[in-house]
């Protein structure tokens, strides 16, 4: 028994990064958390007294997990309706405990997420572990199967496809604020003009309905098609209220209480380049975030 705790205070010492490492992976907050266990029951049943680095043992584990979760996904993908979207980390806006903190060492930007998503199993993986994690090239051709030089290769052509095409997020979480809820302002009072004005020229909005709205929009571009969605959406405006989405400014919509969508904005130089819109109810009902019911 006290073999079992010492063993399970280590793996937790190392679960935060697990975590990090896993929803990069798989933008998902339940499935990371699922391959994290997976790693735990893993770690379990193996001889950990023959672990010389515990931390890379347990990195290189869950990337094994979710290169297997990824390539299994791709099937699942074909049939599902609509454009998909990561799982957002959501939080309130002023939260700052112990929680709240873990979660935005989780969080990366949906930008960032949707991108990675456009990757190869392989090349995701590779980019990931190298280049946010550090994880040696060596250590990823083991989880892949191929060459060290095959390893690095698959990350640079990651990097090439991740550079300039996910926008580079302002850095003033407040002024991010400022720039959504005057967003949300000019879409209550139906202000066409408002909306164009805070608009990127060349903004991009997603939305992921699942299988409720097949045929429905998904992915529009410029200001004045995204400004005219927003329009066509004011009635939902005002159930709006402030969140943090991945650790950038963003909103839940809730009318009377119900978690109806979740938004990320993504804002460069003071302009909405990017709105990601998950309006999925099977995938919201699995988010663990609480709303008011004002």
């Amino acid at each position: 028994m006290a073999q079992d705790g010492w063993l399970a205070e280590r793996f937790e010492s190392h679960r935060a990064r697990l975590r990090a490492v896993a929803y990069r992976m798989l933008g998902s907050v339940t499935e990371a958390e699922d391959a994290v266990q997976q790693a735990w029951l893993r770690l379990d049943r193996s001889d950990a007294d023959a672990i010389m680095d515990l931390r890379a043992w347990l990195t290189t584990v869950v990337g094994r997990i979710c290169l297997d979760m990824l390539r299994a996904r791709k099937a699942h993908r074909v049939e599902y309706v609509g454009a998909w979207l990561p799982e957002p980390l959501v939080m309130e806006p002023a939260a700052d405990g112990p929680e709240e903190q873990a979660a935005m060492a989780d969080s990366v930007g949906l930008a960032l997420l949707v991108v990675l998503d456009t990757l190869a199993p392989a090349e995701r993986l590779a980019f990931v572990l190298h280049d946010m994690f550090d994880l040696p090239f060596g250590e990823i051709a083991r989880i892949v199967g191929r060459s060290p030089n095959a390893a690095r290769l698959l990350a640079s052509r990651a990097r090439r496809r991740v550079r300039g095409a996910a926008p580079v997020p302002d850095a003033d979480l407040a002024r991010q604020q400022e720039v959504a809820g005057a967003f949300l302002a000019a879409s209550c009072d139906g202000d066409f003009d408002a909306l164009v004005a805070l608009l990127d020229p060349d903004v991009v909005l997603r939305a992921d309905y699942g299988a409720i709205r097949p045929g429905s929009p998904v992915v529009v571009r410029g200001a004045a098609v995204v400004a005219g969605q927003a329009l066509a959406f004011s009635r939902l405006a005002r159930f709006a209220q402030p969140a943090l989405v991945n650790g950038a400014a963003g909103v839940i919509v809730a009318p009377r209480g119900r978690l109806f969508a979740v938004m990320g904005f993504t804002i460069r130089r003071g302009k909405i380049a990017e709105i990601d819109i998950l309006a999925d109810p099977a995938r919201l009902r699995r988010l663990d975030f609480a709303v008011s019911g004002g």
